[in-house]
């Protein structure tokens, strides 16, 4: 999908973050981020007349048996990472309760992790949904690839309000043939957003980078208060006063992501849980360099 011209004022942010994440995206680069699967996969190319010295365990026996003639596959190794983001667009990114959106946040992570990733010279790709694909692009290599999809991370205006990661899995499978390293980035406050990383997992490797907002996991004590869904167009009023209510309230928001955390762990998909009143820097890379020292 073709990108319209930069403004002025989207330019100027995207080089902001250049600047402001260049130390991140060099600790990434250094071999925490690049080599979390380089160089272990590998991609069918070619079946061949078996030849004497060759691993058995490589025979086609489709082939060798329609054939009459023992013939193997051949493999090459995969020097190239695939990173492909799915972003979250939808209208509950907008909430934030201290200097910046969830929607921010997510955004500028998913910038940062484009520009580790070309730096490193790998393929990628992107996704931002909401209920609808808002704006994709298969995995291609390059910095000209990877300063697109900076600049929808930073400037998107998405036209949908709900969320379906689900029906943008739909459109987006055909692009994934091969294994990629798929970054999910998400509040994933919808449970209905876990079926698709069941989906992805079965055939990549997952992440589900998950960024909340501290007013999301404790109401305030602030009487009576109207509270809005954005992605619903909802509205119930509640009485923040009532111990009960806030402890209700706590209680259920702690069960969900204790809920999530535990299929994300039954399903292998490594889950790093991020704040929108923390700086994320550190976590990041120590999340990515944790992966590392697994796979070792």
């Amino acid at each position: 999908m073709a990108v319209p011209p930069l403004s002025p004022e989207l330019l100027t942010q995207v080089r902001h973050l250049e600047l402001t994440t260049r130390e991140l995206v060099r600790d990434l680069v250094a071999g925490d981020f690049a080599s979390v699967f380089r160089g272990r996969g590998v991609e069918f190319t070619e079946v061949r007349e078996y030849l004497p010295g060759d691993d058995v365990r490589t025979i086609d026996w489709n082939v060798t048996a329609r054939l009459g003639t023992p013939y193997i596959k051949r493999f090459i190794e995969e020097r190239q990472l695939t990173l492909f983001l799915l972003v979250d667009v939808s209208a509950s990114g907008a909430f934030g309760s201290v200097e910046r959106t969830r929607r921010e946040v997510l955004g500028e992570i998913a910038a940062v992790l484009a520009l580790a990733a070309a730096r490193q010279r790998d393929r990628i790709g992107a996704a931002f949904y909401s209920d609808q694909v808002e704006w994709f692009s298969p995995p291609r290599s390059g910095r000209g690839q990877a300063m697109q999809v900076v600049t929808q991370a930073l400037g998107l205006a998405a036209e949908g309000r709900g969320t379906d990661l689900m029906r943008a899995l739909d459109v987006l499978e055909p692009i994934l043939r091969h294994r990629a390293l798929v970054v999910v980035l998400s509040d994933f406050q919808d449970p209905g957003q876990w079926r698709g990383l069941d989906r992805l997992a079965a055939r990549h490797d997952v992440v589900a980078l998950q960024v909340t907002d501290p007013r999301e996991r404790e109401l305030p004590r602030v009487g009576l208060a109207t509270l809005w869904d954005p992605e619903s167009d909802d509205w119930v009023v509640v009485d923040t006063d009532d111990p009960m209510i806030r402890e209700r309230y706590r209680e259920a928001r702690a069960d969900l992501e204790q809920a999530f955390a535990t299929r994300c762990l039954e399903r292998r998909i490594d889950l790093l849980k991020l704040d929108t009143d923390r700086p994320y820097a550190h976590a990041l890379a120590a999340f990515f360099g944790r992966r590392e020292l697994r796979r070792a």
